[in-house]
């Protein structure tokens, strides 16, 4: 494929291609995140506590994979653009060596600190073993996840947008299929409990790896992954954890705002740290489909980058902007329109119910102008930018946030959380808007990645 596309289609229809099968495929992968936690609701709500409180070591696992992901995507798609294939053939070959080694590492850690880390939230036993049962087989399959956001970064940076789409898509509704029947026990499967939870999040991501494994082989793409690559070249190595290291503490602060709302919210009854994972769960509709506009932009933006497009980045990010914003603006009209209801789909608990009706009525108020923080960061990083992107996610999930979440709990109780979130989101949006502009305009877009 010539890739030059990227700088010679008009930019709306392009942005539309190149966002549109992430956009579909981060929608499913909505769906599964939702239907998950729907069957595992169906245990018991311990079991929905447990994966509650798993879930901020389970979304850094992914903040790395992603995270250095994005390091990939970003140095491929700059040196496509400035014509130096050699260079992208390098990045992504140490890019996939490196990611192979960060796999590993995050599964020797993170099933070792499991106990220890669930204790620091919850007593109850049995919250405890359900936590460890559930995070011992899902973070067993970290190296299968790194290895398959690498492929997915690699295809998004040569603009094969459909060969993700088809591979995360075949992943969550295997994913979805697979959560009833392990977890209950369907046909000749036992009933698996927790563990089949995992167990199907599990084969669903492998079926995404051999997916990219056997498109790369059947159908080549541009850039290769070869050992012949694969000698030392500090350079593209300093460019890809120069990008990667931010973006994936963009990606891992989530992580640590939920264990820290948890561990404010727990003061207060198990009910609120409940409603905080629904919420987390719920958020991916919006979210997760607002990430994969960013996606189809990230090599589109890198591209005209170095290319030295000045005009077409700003025009690439406007348009972004404005996309984002309507999705969010559907959210919005969601959470207000029938709040109880979507609690209702992980809990029949009254006061559960109630307590997150209130809570997705009050965070919801900021998610309109939350598409400027998710853009402006997103654009960053595909500008190879990581420190600014990186500010701006600091704001958004720690800086102002967690702060403010402690204070108003003071003042107004559980509901002082929630307000934490929109107030948070305004204040960052502002900030953003600063920070991309200076970015952009100190640096210049003809510079080169550093």
């Amino acid at each position: 494929m010539d890739e030059t596309f990227m700088k010679k289609k008009p930019v709306f229809p392009l942005l539309v291609s190149m966002a549109l099968p992430m956009v579909v495929s981060m929608a499913v992968n909505s769906l599964y995140n939702i239907v998950d936690s729907f069957f595992v609701a169906k245990i018991s709500e311990d079991a929905m506590t447990a994966l509650s409180l798993v879930y901020p070591v389970q979304n850094f696992i992914n903040a790395v994979a992603i995270g250095f992901g994005v390091g990939i995507n970003a140095v491929i798609a700059f040196h496509l653009g400035a014509g130096e294939k050699r260079k992208a053939d390098t990045a992504a070959s140490r890019g996939m060596m490196f990611s192979a080694i960060h796999g590993i590492v995050l599964t020797v850690i993170c099933i070792a600190i499991m106990p220890p880390f669930l204790r620091l939230f919850t007593q109850s036993e049995q919250v405890i073993n359900m936590g460890v049962r559930y995070s011992g087989i899902a973070f067993a399959f970290s190296l299968i996840i790194n290895l398959s956001i690498s492929f997915e970064k690699i295809f998004q940076a040569v603009g094969r947008m459909k060969v993700t789409m088809a591979a995360l898509i075949a992943g969550a509704v295997t994913n979805i299929i697979l959560d009833p029947v392990l977890i209950f026990g369907l046909g000749p499967f036992p009933g698996m409990g927790i563990e089949g939870a995992a167990l199907a999040t599990g084969i669903g991501q492998v079926l995404t790896l051999v997916i990219y494994i056997v498109v790369y082989f059947v159908r080549p793409i541009r850039v290769h992954v070869s050992r012949r690559y694969l000698s030392a070249d500090r350079k593209i190595d300093r460019k890809l954890y120069a990008v990667g290291i931010p973006a994936t503490l963009n990606m891992a602060l989530p992580s640590l705002l939920i264990s820290a709302l948890n561990a404010i919210l727990a003061a207060y009854g198990q009910i609120y740290v409940v409603v905080l994972g629904v919420y987390y769960k719920l958020q991916t509709f919006l979210y997760l489909p607002a990430n994969g506009i960013v996606q189809g932009m990230r090599p589109v933006i890198g591209y005209n980058y170095g290319a030295g497009e000045q005009k077409r980045v700003r025009r690439i990010y406007q348009i972004t902007l404005a996309m984002s914003a309507v999705i969010m603006l559907m959210g919005t009209v969601v959470c207000l329109a029938v709040p109880r209801q979507l609690i209702g789909l992980f809990s029949s608990n009254p006061e559960t119910i109630e307590a997150g009706g209130t809570a997705l009525r009050i965070i919801s108020a900021g998610f309109i102008v939350s598409a400027v923080s998710v853009t402006s960061s997103g654009a960053l990083e595909g500008l190879g930018k990581g420190m600014p992107s990186l500010i701006i996610s600091l704001l958004r999930y720690t800086v102002i946030i967690i702060p403010a979440a402690f204070l108003l709990s003071r003042l107004f109780g559980p509901d002082g959380v929630w307000h934490a979130f929109w107030i948070a989101e305004a204040v960052t949006a502002a900030i953003a808007i600063l920070i991309y502009r200076r970015a952009v305009r100190e640096r210049g877009a003809g510079e080169r990645t550093e």
